[in-house]
């Protein structure tokens, strides 16, 4: 699942994973996301950090609380060393991507984010 209030953002990503056979799933919203976690259930989440109503933040929190073994990455402009440390160590987030991201750097950590999920549910 990418969650971005970006829509060009969700449609990139739908389209770089697509050539990867990863199936995505966009919400524009936190609450979108909180409400899809209800009838999907998702490999991973990209998390985008700056979104009105719910903030990235917040996002991680109740994600977390809905499903603690769910992977997230954040996925964000924001490249400040403390934005970085915050989501690792702070949220404990599996991953900090910045954006402009790379695409086969991305896909890898995709995948990377897939097989952690699937380590915990075995």
């Amino acid at each position: 699942m990418v969650v971005d209030d970006e829509p060009d953002t969700i449609d990139l990503l739908k389209l770089v994973l697509g050539y990867e056979n990863i199936d995505v799933v966009g919400a524009h919203s936190g609450i979108e996301c909180l409400e899809h976690m209800d009838t999907v259930e998702p490999d991973a989440i990209l998390l985008d950090l700056m979104m009105p109503e719910m903030n990235g933040w917040e996002t991680f929190h109740k994600i977390k609380e809905k499903d603690p073994q769910i992977p997230v990455a954040i996925i964000t402009v924001k490249n400040q060393e403390f934005d970085k440390m915050r989501g690792i160590h702070v949220l404990k987030a599996d991953d900090y991507i910045t954006k402009p991201f790379n695409r086969k750097d991305l896909v890898e950590r995709i995948h990377r984010l897939i097989s952690l999920k699937n380590k915990a549910t075995k």
